[in-house]
């Protein structure tokens, strides 16, 4: 499902990583590394729009999933043990990454449609798959978030390559440097990538842990005291981050 959904995503944003472009040809000379070419050479403007394509989905499951638990702890007139906050500042993040790249970028009219399709069919789904099985969709959620480091991990190898030359000097919008606290010498558009990534690799850590829990009774790990806090343990920051997540035993 996962690799059909970065399929559909590639073609709708014209994308292609060319796996060839860190590898040596013909003499080994740099200037002979393989570039792809017409629709799907990556610009400036293409990894903007893919970008976009990529956040107004990402801020989907963590509405969702937070609004249907919140429905369910209003009807079993229980607390729902912490995870709707964190579910809530997941879908805000995400969408601060899109209100950022929107200063960059105007998306056209195909792409604005084919937002409108994927985030209803998204929806939709993704709600009816919560219903039946939060574990599974946690899950998911937490391998779509490891395409998207993916991708931001290309761009910035693209900036660190020289393949994105009007992004050198770039900085980053105000609603960013506001949002992250960016300090100043360090606002440029790298530097906004490496922000966004590390947002992305800590929703796909809360996920795949979420995703181990008990859905049911388990508390939330990431907004829980611990008794020894020097022992590594789940938090909002991206201290002792883990990219498949905690365990249960590990923080029950």
């Amino acid at each position: 499902m996962v690799r059909l959904m970065r399929w559909g995503m590639n073609t709708a944003t014209g994308y292609s990583h060319d796996k060839e472009s860190v590898k040596p040809q013909g003499d080994g000379n740099p200037a002979a590394l393989g570039q792809k070419k017409g629709w799907f050479a990556m610009n400036e403007r293409k990894w903007l729009i893919r970008f976009l394509f990529l956040e107004s989905v990402a801020g989907v499951p963590g509405m969702v999933a937070a609004s249907v638990r919140h429905l369910h702890s209003l009807r079993r007139l229980k607390r729902d043990n912490g995870w709707i906050e964190t579910l809530l500042e997941e879908a805000y993040n995400e969408r601060m990454h899109l209100l950022t790249f929107m200063k960059m970028a105007e998306p056209g009219r195909f792409m604005k449609l084919m937002i409108l399709g994927a985030q209803g069919v998204f929806y939709n789904g993704f709600f009816l798959a919560y219903l039946i099985s939060p574990r599974i969709c946690h899950r998911f959620v937490g391998f779509l978030e490891e395409e998207a480091v993916i991708t931001y991990s290309r761009a910035i190898a693209d900036i660190e390559a020289g393949k994105l030359p009007k992004w050198n000097k770039l900085e980053a919008p105000e609603i960013a440097v506001r949002y992250w606290n960016m300090p100043e010498g360090h606002r440029t558009m790298k530097d906004l990538l490496l922000y966004i990534r590390a947002d992305e690799a800590k929703h796909r850590e809360v996920n795949h842990t979420l995703g181990n829990l008990e859905q049911e009774q388990d508390p939330n790990p990431f907004v829980s005291e611990y008794e020894d806090p020097n022992k590594p343990h789940p938090s909002k920051s991206i201290d002792n981050i883990k990219p498949t997540g905690w365990e249960r035993q590990e923080v029950m």
